[in-house]
C-alpha cells in the first residue's frame, strides 16, 4: 500500500462529478451488479448521492472513499431483512486509477469496524464475481473468510457466471 490518507465520509453533492467520472468506465461496470446506466451522467450521480443522504442510517451504511478530500469511489453496507436483518451485504468500487494501491482493503476495514462499533449487525458478506481477482484479495485482506463458489449465480453482459461468497463476523 502506498502511504495516503485513506478515509470514508458521507457523500456530499459536489462529490457528483468525480462519481460519474469513475462510474463511467466499462471496466469498473463490468465488476458491478446491474442497473447503473452507461454512460453515467452527473445527474445519475446527484440522484444517487441523494438517494444515499434520504436513505434510513438504521439500513444504509453508504459512504464516499474519500482521498485529499476527492471522492474516489463508493463502499457501503446494506442491512437484509426478515431473519437476516443483523446481516448486511457490502458493495464498492474504485475509480480504475486509483486500483491495486490498498485503497480499498483500508476503506473495508474502515467500514467494518464502523458498522460492528455503531450498530447491531453481526455478519457482513460480500458476493463479488468468481474472476473479480482483485475484489476478492481486498476481501480476504481485509479479513473476510471465503465460504464458497455459487456456481451459475449470475448472468452478466451475456454470460453465466459464478460468484464467491465472502463474510466476516463481528
Amino acid at each position: 500500500m502506498i502511504n495516503i490518507n485513506i478515509t470514508i465520509r458521507e457523500w456530499k453533492k459536489s462529490d457528483a462529478m468525480s462519481l460519474s467520472s469513475a462510474l463511467n468506465n466499462k471496466k469498473v461496470l463490468n465488476n458491478l451488479r446491474d442497473g447503473l446506466h452507461y454512460p453515467y451522467t452527473r445527474q445519475d450521480a446527484e440522484e444517487y448521492i441523494n438517494l444515499i443522504l434520504s436513505s434510513n442510517p438504521n439500513d444504509t451504511f453508504a459512504y464516499a472513499v474519500d482521498i485529499d478530500g476527492k471522492a474516489v469511489g463508493s463502499i457501503g453496507a446494506f442491512r437484509q431483512s426478515n431473519i437476516h436483518f443483523r446481516t448486511a451485504e457490502l458493495g464498492y468500487y474504485l475509480a480504475e486509477e486509483y486500483w491495486g494501491k490498498g485503497i480499498m482493503t483500508e476503506a473495508v476495514k474502515l467500514l467494518c469496524k464502523k458498522v460492528f462499533s455503531e450498530t447491531d449487525i453481526i455478519r457482513i458478506f460480500a458476493e463479488p464475481f468468481a474472476k473479480n481477482f482483485g475484489s476478492r484479495r481486498v476481501l480476504e485482506k481485509a479479513g473476510f473468510q471465503l465460504e464458497g463458489i455459487m456456481k451459475n449465480n449470475a448472468f452478466k453482459n451475456g454470460k453465466v457466471l459464478d460468484m464467491a461468497l465472502y463474510s466476516l463476523t463481528r
